[in-house]
Formats: structure tokens, C-alpha cells, sequence
């Protein structure tokens, strides 16, 4: 990697165009200087996720200190001043001056030269006057507050406070820019998790064990996944603790048909699969070539049979499906407010509008969804956001108006968790209240 900071730079605006997913932008740079030195590795990517998580308080620091509003610049020289801000605000071990020597640098080598004395002036006062800040008056704007201190746009603010209490809602706020380790799912039928654990740690990585998955661990200070040997030979999967809940709470077992409508990238269907050790099987869709070939990826890696992938679009009805499946899998597109600190583009594109339109594509799948579960089969649904709209209502939605049951999830559920809806028939993690990403799981029986 020659230059850490050009790479992070090309990834800022590939994502502010949304040319790119930033996780996607990241993970495709990370492989292709998989080799490159770890320091050089681990320095883009906390630029690069850095500048992208805090770019609400980055723009509201910078447009105090320059003339033109940071949104209302060229791209490129918006993606120098946000990485330079974040450099000068966020990152103790980078100098003042280099932070602002490198952006002019990259300005004049990507023909902004005649803009780089303005880089060069908005960068420099910054750094002289950090003292000088001014951020909203936590009385007078709460709202304004914490969309600058947590940097989330103030109308997601004010919808969480609409729909949590105040502790609630800076709970969540201030999880999405916690460190995030990586969660894997030990497959069981791939080895055992001691020794997937003891092989992790040989290679100097930290594990612990997860706090609601038995086969689930967390894992940090490594370098590259692809470089560990239990990820190589396919003896765990990069799955949160509460997707994998999901997959446990489907019951799916011995021999039986599962369907998983929106499965990319397959990390439910190898674990109900991995589950069934080796029987029945799981049909594992997603609507795109691209989305297919991650879950092929892994289950080649993974090595696990009893799964096979199809290119389909869920919004189409499959009559040869109708009444056959012992499990159905609904994990649909969602807004991802669940998720947000893991992807930090979610929170920069999604807006009411779009959760509204969400909901529509959530029941149109649906409709289609609750056809192929065979009479006293499971329907699972799952999104990983906390907006009730696309969650709790849509639960209710599919109870008013086919036939089907809600099933108690307190025989099932771990003792780490307690919520008083399971006996209803769903859950909802929140981020920052439970250990692990927001997620809603309701579990239904057709009758």
C-alpha cells in the first residue's frame, strides 16, 4: 500500500458519489494490499471508517472554519478536508502538520493544486484553534447536540426519541461509535470451538467466547481473515450473535426443507445447514448474480453440502414452492438502523420516505413468504433495523391476515436474554442495550 491516504481518499468519494457500499469499498482494498505492511493496513482503515462515521461532526467543525460550507465543495476536496479533520481531531498519533502536508500534497497530485492553499488555510486554522470549537448547547439544541456529538442526522435523532425513552435513545447513539470486534459462528459439523479458538490465538489473535450463541466467538488484533487458518478451512463464518439467533430460532433440523428468501451472504443458511449436519436441505436465494456468488464463496469455503444457491427474486410468487417447506427464512431488506455502526453510509442515505417504502417491499415479499411454508411449518422473519414500522407492525401485519400463530420464544431464548415480548413471539435487540447489533426476530407457526 504506497499510500494509505490516497487509498482511504479514493474510497471517501467512491462512497460520498455512492458509486460503492463503504463496507464493500474497504473490504475490496483490503484484499487487493492484503500483503501490504499491517501498520500501512489498519492506518487506512481507521481514516477511512473514522472519517466516515463522524462526517456530521467533522462538516459541522469545518464549516466554522471555512469560507465555502464543506458539503458545497468538489468532491475530492471534500474527502481531503473531512480525512484531514478527522486527522487533526481524532487521531492523537498523526502530527497536526502531516495531517495537513499530505492533504496538500494529494490535492496538487490530483490537479487541485489551485485549490490547495485553501486545503492547506481550512486544515491550519483547525488544528491552531481546536480550543475555539463551538458544538450546539446541549440545553438550548438537545437535538442539535446529539446529532453533532454522535454524528447522525438530527431527524434520526428525533425519530429515535419518538419511538425510545432519552437513556434508550443515547444508548443506541453512542453504540454506533463503539469498536466493533468481528463475531464468528463456529460451524459444528467443521470442528470443535476449543480448537478453533486455540488455532486463533496461535496466529495471535484475541478470542473470547460470544455472550448469547454458544458456538459464537469474538475475535480482535488480527490483520486479515483470509490469513487465519480456521477462517481458511472454512471452520467458521463472519456472522453477528444475533443473526446467528435467528438462525437457531428457526428450529430448522434433521431433514427438512428450508427456504431462505434473502440470504446473501448465506451466513443463516450454512448455520441452520450446518445445523442439520448434513441432511435435508437449504435453499439459500438472493435477487442478483453478485449476492449469489458471496454465498457461494462461503459455502465452498466452508465446504457444507446440504445447500444449494438460486439466482430469484423474492417479490415473484414460486408456486412450485407453495405448502412445501418446513422452514421459511424471511430476513428482508431494511432500513439497517441495526447496523448502522458497522456501515456507516446507512445512516447518510436512509430517510422516512425510504423506511416507508421499506415497508411495502417488506409485505410484498412477504405475501409470497407465508405460501411456502408447509401447515405447521415456521415462518422466521428478521431485519436488522429497530424501526417498529418495518418490525412489530409487520409481525402483526402477517398474524391479521393469514393463518397463522405466534410461537413463545422463552423455551428457546438463552437465559442472557429476557424480554417480556418473546412470550408473544418476537424479540428486538437494540445496539448499545444488548451484546450484539439491532435486530428484530418474531417466529410464526402456519396453521
Amino acid at each position: 500500500m504506497d499510500n494509505p491516504r490516497e487509498c482511504a481518499l479514493d474510497v471517501l468519494v467512491k462512497v460520498d458519489k455512492q458509486e460503492e457500499l463503504s463496507h464493500i469499498a474497504i473490504g475490496n482494498v483490503l484484499e487487493k494490499y492484503q500483503f501490504s505492511p499491517k501498520r500501512d493496513r489498519a492506518f487506512f482503515t481507521r481514516l477511512t471508517e473514522g472519517t466516515l462515521e463522524r462526517q456530521i461532526t467533522i462538516d459541522y467543525v469545518g464549516d466554522q472554519f471555512s469560507k465555502t460550507k464543506i458539503r458545497k465543495c468538489k468532491p475530492l476536496i471534500r474527502a481531503l478536508l473531512r480525512m484531514g479533520i478527522y486527522q487533526i481531531l481524532y487521531m492523537d498519533q498523526v502530527p497536526d502538520s502531516a495531517a495537513c502536508n499530505e492533504a496538500v500534497k494529494l490535492a496538487k497530485k490530483r490537479g487541485f493544486s489551485r485549490l490547495s492553499g485553501f486545503v492547506n488555510g481550512v486544515l491550519r486554522n483547525i488544528s491552531r484553534q481546536k480550543d475555539q470549537i463551538r458544538y450546539p448547547d446541549p440545553e438550548k439544541e438537545p437535538n442539535r447536540y446529539l446529532s453533532v456529538a454522535y454524528s447522525v442526522p438530527e431527524w434520526l435523532v428525533q425519530f429515535f426519541q419518538k419511538t425510545y425513552d432519552q437513556k434508550t435513545t443515547q444508548e443506541i447513539l453512542a453504540s454506533y461509535l463503539e469498536e466493533k470486534k468481528t463475531s464468528l459462528c463456529c460451524l459444528i459439523s467443521r470442528g470443535d470451538k476449543e480448537e478453533i479458538k486455540e488455532s486463533l490465538r496461535a496466529e495471535g489473535v484475541t478470542v473470547e467466547d460470544g455472550a448469547l450463541i454458544p458456538n459464537a466467538i469474538r475475535i480482535s488484533d488480527y490483520d486479515f481473515l483470509y490469513r487465519l487458518k480456521a477462517f481458511r478451512e472454512g471452520k467458521c463464518i463472519v456472522q453477528d450473535e444475533s443473526s446467528m439467533m435467528a438462525a437457531r430460532l428457526s428450529g430448522a433440523g434433521k431433514d427438512q426443507l428450508v427456504l431462505d428468501l434473502c440470504s446473501a451472504p448465506g451466513g443463516k443458511a450454512l448455520y441452520a445447514a450446518d445445523q442439520m449436519q448434513g441432511t435435508g436441505m437449504v435453499i439459500s436465494r438472493d435477487l442478483t448474480e453478485y449476492k449469489v456468488d458471496l454465498i457461494e464463496d462461503n459455502i465452498e469455503r466452508t465446504g457444507i453440502t446440504n445447500i444449494r444457491t438460486e439466482v430469484f427474486d423474492a417479490r415473484i410468487a414460486d408456486e412450485s414452492l407453495f405448502g412445501k417447506a418446513d422452514v421459511v427464512i424471511a430476513d428482508l431488506p431494511c432500513s439497517g438502523l441495526g447496523i448502522m455502526g458497522r456501515k456507516n453510509d446507512i445512516k447518510y442515505h436512509i430517510s422516512e420516505e425510504g423506511m416507508n417504502s421499506l415497508v411495502k417491499l417488506q409485505r410484498e415479499i412477504l405475501k409470497n413468504a407465508v405460501q411456502y411454508v408447509k401447515p405447521g411449518g415456521i415462518l422466521l422473519y428478521s431485519t436488522c433495523t429497530i424501526n417498529p414500522a418495518e418490525n412489530e407492525e409487520n409481525f402483526r401485519w402477517i398474524l391479521e391476515n393469514f393463518d397463522y400463530e405466534a410461537v413463545d420464544l422463552r423455551p428457546e431464548l438463552p437465559e442472557a436474554v429476557s424480554m417480556e415480548t418473546a412470550a408473544e413471539g418476537y424479540i428486538q435487540f437494540l445496539p448499545g442495550v444488548h451484546p450484539c447489533d439491532g435486530f428484530f426476530i418474531g417466529k410464526l407457526r402456519r396453521l
